[in-house]
Order: structure tokens, then C-alpha cells, then sequence
């Protein structure tokens, strides 16, 4: 079955048409969740008046990003008053004594502690995103705040692995001079940024 507006192949499952924007009339938009048939096909010509999904733009995924940026500071101050507790204050103290140098186990220790934090963090933040994208939710805590949702190029929920791509995507857009990689959601067709480019993800409104 082709898009009725501009003829372009529909996906299986497909909520809107990935070339023009334009949702398919026996299907209901507005939900993030996997999208359900309509008990009755619409006439083309309703299908003709549909509007395109609403993307969500840069100022909204800002404060979105925000919202979960705080979260997971949150979470890297518990993990270190974790550390803390369990290595004891008197490790750390050492390293900073003035005039004394550190034996080398200690140093080892220290290295080794620091790399397992950022490894967690990284971790922890990659499965927690990739989870949350990829569930009925289709959004971080950040994004269910403002009301915005991750969805395929036509609608559909995003797999894990997909979620994963994006993630780990953002990378890439921050690479890039000037965050010009997320600044791209403010002036794109579609309010792509570079890392939802590559995973071909779309982010819009409730």
C-alpha cells in the first residue's frame, strides 16, 4: 500500500507516510504507543485533510534535555557519596596531602576507581535512554515532561537497538563545533538533529 498523498511505499504499521509527513487516515496519531487501526478505513479525501505530525522543535527538546541532564547529576552525586562510603574518606584524603606523594598502588586505585565511575555513568545513562525510548513510553522522564516522544521516520516505536544508535549518536553531534549536531533541531524540515539523522528517528509532540 503506497501514501495516497505523494505515492511513496507505506511500512507495515507505518502512522504517517516517512517522505511527506502525511499520517494515514485509518490510523490514530497522538499516541506513543503503538498506533491502532481505525474500526472503519477513512474516505481519501480525509485523508487529503489530515495534518502532519507535529515535530517537536530545539527549545522544547532543550528543556527536555535539562530535565534529564539534572537526573542523571542526580545520579552521578549518589554514585560518588556511594564510592565515598565504601573506599572511605581517608583514601581520598591521602592523594590530596600536600607535600606527600601517593604509593603507586594507591595511584592504581585511584585510576581504577575513576575509569569504573565513568564507565557506570556511561552505562547507566545509555541503558536508562535506550530503555525508556524503546518502551510504550517512547520517551525519557525529560521528554514525558514536555510532552514530546521518539518515534521511526514513519511513527512506529523505535527498538532497543535503534534507541542504542541514537544514544550513542550523540556523540557525533557533540563532536561537532558549536553543538551545531543538536543545534540542527531548530531549523531541519523535520527537527532532526544530527544523531536523529543517523538513527533516522523523528522527536514529536503528544
Amino acid at each position: 500500500m503506497n501514501c495516497p498523498a505523494c505515492g511513496a511505499e507505506r511500512p507495515r504499521g507505518a502512522a504517517f507516510c516517512g517522505s511527506c509527513g502525511r499520517p494515514f487516515g485509518d490510523y490514530s496519531i497522538g499516541s506513543p504507543s503503538q498506533v491502532a487501526p481505525r474500526l472503519a478505513t477513512a474516505p481519501s479525501a480525509a485523508v487529503t485533510n489530515r495534518v502532519a505530525p507535529a515535530y517537536a522543535g530545539f527549545w522544547l527538546r532543550f528543556v527536555a534535555h535539562l530535565i534529564d541532564g539534572l537526573i542523571v547529576l542526580f545520579g552521578a552525586v549518589v554514585l560518588a557519596l556511594l564510592i565515598l562510603a565504601i573506599v572511605g574518606v581517608k583514601f581520598f584524603r591521602t592523594l590530596g596531602e600536600a607535600g606527600k606523594e601517593p604509593d603507586a598502588a594507591t595511584t592504581a586505585a585511584f585510576i581504577a576507581i575513576l575509569i569504573g565511575y565513568i564507565v557506570v555513568l556511561v552505562v547507566g545513562q545509555w541503558l536508562d535512554y535506550a530503555w525508556m525510548e524503546s518502551s510504550e513510553k517512547q520517551a525519557t522522564l525529560g521528554k514525558l515532561a514536555v510532552g514530546i516522544y521518539v518515534t521511526d521516520t514513519e511513527g512506529r516505536r523505535i527498538s532497543f537497538g535503534r534507541a542504542s544508535g541514537r544514544f550513542f549518536a550523540k556523540i557525533i553531534s557533540g563532536l561537532i563545533p558549536l553543538w551545531i549536531g543538536y543545534i540542527m533541531a531548530g531549523f531541519t524540515e523535520k527537527k532532526q538533529a544530527l544523531h536523529d539523522m543517523i538513527a533516522s528517528c523523528l522527536v514529536v509532540k503528544r
